[in-house]
Parts: C-alpha cells; sequence; structure tokens
C-alpha cells in the first residue's frame, strides 16, 4: 500500500500543510484508516480509494480524510496534496480533471497555470455570538464573530495581533466546533492573513487550512470588494492559498511537494 508525504499549499519543501496520502489498492475499515493517521501524527491523512462507476455515471475517486483523533468533512490541503500524488505517480494523466467523491459531496481538481485548482462549497459565516470562554482562551479582541458550517471565524484589529496570538488549546477544547479561525486585513502582497486552532479533533493549530479559505473567500470578498484574493496562513511552516469566490463555490489555488514516498507493511 503506497504511503506518501506531501506538503501543500507551498513550493518548498518542509513548508506549508504535511499530509499523508494513502493510496489504498483495498478494502479497509474505519478503524484501520483511523489508526493509520494516529501513526502519521499530522492533522490530516487522506486515503483514496478505487474508481466506482455507479449506474454508469463518471468514475470518482472515493476520498476520506482523518486527523489523528477523528474524521472530518472537508480538507483543503489533504485533498490538494492526493491530487498531487495521483498525478506525480502516474495514476491518472497529468491533464485529467480529478473528481473526488467525498463527505461534503464531489470535490474537483484541476492543474492550472501554478498549481493546483480545486472547487469547493463555499462556507460563509452568520454573525454570532462568541461563545463563553473562546476569545479569552485565544487572548484576542474581536473586531467581528461570525459561525460556518464548521467553524467559528473571529476578525480583529490587525496582521500583528493574528501573528502574535498564543491561544490556550486546553480551554478551546470547550468550544462546540471543528476549530476557530482568527483573521485580519494585511499588507501587500497578500489581501488576508489567518490561523486555525482545531483541539477538538486533534489538532491545536492547523499550518494551513484549504477549508477554513471555504469561509475566508466569502467573508474577504465581501469588505474587499473583489472575488480573487490571496491569503497567507500565518502558523509557524506558513502558506500561500490563492481564492476565487465563485457564487456558492469557492476555487483554492495551491502548489505541493512530495518529501517521502513509501509503503505500509
Amino acid at each position: 500500500m503506497r504511503l506518501l508525504q506531501v506538503d501543500a499549499f507551498t513550493d518548498q519543501p518542509f513548508r506549508g500543510n504535511p499530509a499523508a496520502v494513502c493510496l489504498l489498492d483495498r478494502e479497509v475499515d474505519d478503524g484501520w484508516m483511523q489508526a493509520v493517521a494516529e501513526e502519521m501524527n499530522l492533522s490530516e491523512t487522506a486515503f483514496v480509494g478505487q474508481r466506482s462507476d455507479r449506474n454508469g455515471g463518471s468514475a470518482d475517486l472515493p476520498l476520506r480524510w482523518f486527523t489523528p483523533r477523528a474524521e472530518v468533512d472537508l480538507c483543503g490541503h489533504a485533498t490538494l496534496a492526493s491530487a498531487h500524488a495521483l498525478w506525480r505517480e502516474g495514476d491518472v494523466p497529468a491533464d485529467a480533471e480529478l473528481r473526488f467523491a467525498t463527505r461534503s459531496g464531489v470535490l474537483t481538481a484541476s492543474q492550472v497555470d501554478g498549481g493546483i485548482q480545486l472547487d469547493f462549497p463555499a462556507t460563509p459565516a452568520e454573525p454570532a455570538e462568541a461563545p463563553p470562554g473562546l476569545l479569552e482562551a485565544l487572548g484576542a479582541k474581536a473586531v467581528q464573530v461570525g459561525r460556518s458550517r464548521f467553524d467559528y471565524l473571529v476578525a480583529v484589529g490587525s496582521q500583528e495581533e493574528v501573528t502574535e496570538l498564543e491561544p490556550d488549546s486546553r480551554r478551546l477544547l470547550g468550544v462546540a466546533a471543528r476549530g476557530v479561525i482568527v483573521t485580519a486585513a494585511a499588507r501587500p502582497p497578500f489581501d488576508f492573513v489567518s490561523r486555525f486552532f482545531a483541539p477538538s479533533v486533534g489538532v491545536d493549530e492547523d499550518p494551513v487550512t484549504g477549508s477554513a479559505h471555504c469561509c475566508l473567500s466569502p467573508y474577504w470578498a465581501e469588505r474587499l470588494g473583489r472575488p480573487d484574493l490571496v491569503g497567507f496562513q500565518a502558523s509557524r511552516r506558513g502558506g500561500v492559498v490563492r481564492t476565487r469566490l465563485a457564487g456558492d463555490r469557492v476555487l483554492l489555488i495551491g502548489q505541493a511537494v512530495t518529501v517521502l514516498r513509501g509503503e505500509l507493511c
């Protein structure tokens, strides 16, 4: 069983967000996938299944994502990593568009100038009250708070406030959401910065979070008045995500680098 480690949303090894990609060659159970994800101990491990034609329709590749603690419904960087792995390993032609069957519907990946483009559902944040303890756990003063399908979004006043955050991960465990996005407007060459904290699913801080940009894209597109934006996720590793808001979809564009190839015994 082939297993790769791919750094996503970067063009340099050891930057961006590392994801493990397991290219399945047989049926496996959920417990096995969760055990592999715990063994990899990365924010996400992606499991790509074999193509299956359903009722004569298009052949989609089953794709699932697991943190070391739980399965998640949507993950950008591990989808980017999976597409990169399939093309680079020669499992699919380099010019082929990929269609992944996931818990968030069919997601597509294609190669474009400057990287890989993912077509994801937008998950806009509605204005919301901060739940008890959230802002105290972050150590942040919010300009605005919202709630998306998955996460809380906390906008703060400056780029420095985002980069200097030192949240209390244990206190964030009490927040009833997958995670917390913290964001602010950025200085050029970026439009906004963000960080993402998800201790409830075993990830104290995610280095670069594609799915969080499905929320960040509509938020900043409305405020900046344009659909095409560039975000920088200001984790220690750091990563760049280009976004385009297209109705109820968000196009995420990034690069990826393979850093390890191996086999599961």
